[in-house]
């Protein structure tokens, strides 16, 4: 090991190794906290010396002691897994093990890689390199053996906080341009555009990551470098360059689902959503594999991804099956908990029915796991939220149990909550202020419009829309538009819908944004035939209006008005003929069972959008 101030985590790592190795040598570049006495409990080997900004020559160093047959390596932020066997690792008798590390990422979600942590000793194997040292194996490549080890390495070392305390980024760039400008290898290179897309540099990243390229075609981490390559051109927005780059490597690497997985998801910012669904359909087939894996993307994230992708074609069946699927794979993981109970709510599934279901899939044993899933539902403003506060007897905050009373519709006990609070958070402005709206409350309004940031005109305005007075003498800005359709969906979710009626006649004196997501929402949550009568009178004042159109055109489809639908698409592709209106064009043309037109629009697409490779399978 080589360290440096590592109190916090040595005696992590050094007690899961301390009963499965011979010796432990320890190199101290220059700690100043308590890491030498904490060393000293563990062994007699340490070393201390003069840190020159140089990796390599550190970890030279630490194998220069070794006096075993195999050295392991190990950063102070890692650690064994508890059931590693390092004897039996060994008995294949090669040169070097690739060994899998699993980084803990932030927002429960990992990264696995390998890297060579296994290694004969006196075979002439040492380090290169400042940062990202590594061992010369490529040197001797023919001449030794090389192995791949079953243990995990575990790394706490890039959740996001640890990685802004010790600056990664600013200091890695420093030592990689100095290396780089010495020796511009293949790995260097590739590290150089790693630690410019670390630190938000893309453009330079793209330049040493494009140099890299060619020469990787060696290296096991070739897949790795065009990850990192598309990501930066996904951090500007250039997928289409992204996606040329990927339909290449996931041929060549058809198993490095971290490849497929972003792919995937390039095709969902430009709108293929045929190619987006296929290629994470692709991710499960494949599953979590490859030399480089983000934990999930061949398993519950390709679910999570493919709910999102039918729940945005309103396909709340399927959405649902894949939801539920990502739910039982990952059941802590916050974005699937929310969205299972977004799409629930959307499919209007009983109450009754999302809390059984909920608590089969999510089976509560301890205080963490209810404190996570109150979390959720309160951050959803979800009814279920009052249930689950009754259900397990949990004593909260006053706000908590007034949100939990407004959003399970008891309101008067929401109002006497909220009024009996001295202190209310910003955060609960607007939750207040529906309340205000449904009761037509206009000194609950007054108490606590402080909250919401508005001008003394939008306070005006918006007294006048509590108190439910006439739309035309209410003026709004875009400010008060997006907190009114904020209402709009919390009353549509509610099924308050004499009160949905009123905002939506004052959101009709705004502008055509507004009133086209509105029509969205109602969509979203099943009133189909509401969104279809205003979005036809917003047609008729708005023609050429592709949002509208395409809105239209996608909602008789699923309710299968086709001549409809038809008609809607047919005015899509004249104003808009990009790939989207295509696509709907042929979906269209596959429900109805017209072969002619199928094949003519699949044959168009093929023409006009060669990154689509649904059409050319």
């Amino acid at each position: 090991m080589i360290v440096k101030n590592e109190q916090e985590y040595l005696r992590r790592c050094l007690d899961s190794v301390k009963d499965k190795v011979h010796q432990i040598i320890i190199v101290d570049t220059g700690s100043t906290d308590d890491t030498i006495s904490i060393a000293k409990e563990y062994t007699s080997d340490i070393f201390q010396i003069e840190w020159t900004n140089d990796f390599s020559a550190a970890r030279n160093e630490s194998i220069k002691h070794a006096k075993t047959d195999y050295i392991l390596i190990l950063d102070a932020d890692e650690y064994l897994e508890a059931n590693s066997n390092l004897l039996e690792e060994i008995e294949s008798g090669a040169d070097y093990y690739f060994t899998k590390i699993y980084n803990v990422m932030s927002s429960d979600r990992g990264l696995t890689h390998l890297a060579i942590r296994i290694f004969a000793n006196n075979k002439g194997l040492h380090y290169s390199n400042r940062l990202h040292e590594h061992l010369n194996t490529m040197e001797q490549k023919d001449k030794l053996k090389e192995a791949y080890a079953k243990l995990t390495i575990f790394h706490t070392g890039y959740t996001d906080e640890m990685v802004e305390n010790r600056k990664k980024g600013n200091r890695n760039l420093a030592l990689m341009l100095k290396e780089v400008e010495e020796n511009p290898t293949f790995y260097n290179l590739f590290n150089m555009g790693r630690t410019f897309m670390w630190v938000g540099e893309h453009e330079k990243a793209i330049k040493y990551l494009q140099r890299a390229y060619p020469l990787s075609k060696e290296f096991t981490i070739a897949p790795d470098l065009i990850s990192t390559l598309c990501r930066s051109l996904g951090e500007l927005k250039r997928y289409e360059e992204a996606l040329i780059i990927l339909k290449d490597a996931t041929t060549i690497y058809p198993d490095e689902v971290d490849l497929i997985h972003l792919q995937a998801l390039f095709y969902m910012e430009i709108n293929y959503y045929k190619d987006a669904i296929a290629k994470m359909y692709k991710c499960l087939e494949v599953g979590d594999r490859g030399i480089t894996v983000t934990e999930g993307n061949g398993s519950h994230i390709a679910h999570f991804r493919l709910a999102e992708l039918y729940e945005l074609r309103n396909d709340l069946m399927k959405s649902y099956e894949h939801i539920s699927e990502a739910f039982k794979l990952k059941n802590d993981f916050l974005p699937v908990m929310g969205k299972y109970f977004r799409i629930l709510e959307k499919a209007n599934v009983p109450l009754e029915e999302v809390f059984s279901s909920t608590k089969q899939l999510y089976p509560i044993s301890n205080s963490g796991q209810l404190e996570k899933l109150l979390g959720v539902v309160y951050h959803l403003r979800n009814p279920l939220l009052q249930r689950y506060l009754l259900e397990y007897n949990v004593t909260v905050q006053d706000n908590v149990m007034a949100t939990a009373r407004q959003y399970a519709r008891d309101y008067d006990g929401a109002k006497a909550l909220w009024l009996q609070i001295a202190d209310v958070d910003e955060q609960n402005g607007e939750d207040i202020l529906l309340l205000s709206i449904i009761l037509k409350d206009e000194a609950l309004f007054e108490r606590f419009k402080s909250l919401l940031n508005l001008s003394q005109k939008e306070q005006k305005s918006l007294n006048k829309i509590v108190m439910n007075e006439p739309s035309r003498e209410v003026k709004l800005t875009s400010h008060l538009e997006n907190i009114l359709e904020r209402a709009l969906i919390h009353l549509i979710r509610l099924q308050e819908f004499e009160t949905f009626e009123m905002i939506l006649d004052y959101l009709w004196q705004g502008g055509v944004d507004v009133k086209v997501k509105a029509c969205e929402h109602l969509v979203a949550y099943g009133f189909k035939e509401i969104a279809i009568d205003l979005l036809v009178k917003l047609f008729e004042q708005y023609p050429k209006n592709v949002r509208i159109i395409e809105l239209l055109g996608d909602i008789c489809l699923s309710s299968e008005y086709f001549q409809d639908a038809q008609l809607f698409y047919t005015k899509l592709l004249e104003l808009r003929p990009d790939y989207s209106s295509f696509e709907r064009a042929y979906l269209l043309s596959e429900k109805i069972g017209d072969k002619e037109s199928s094949f003519n629009l699949k044959e168009s697409i093929k023409l006009k959008f060669t990154l689509s490779s649904w059409v050319m399978n």
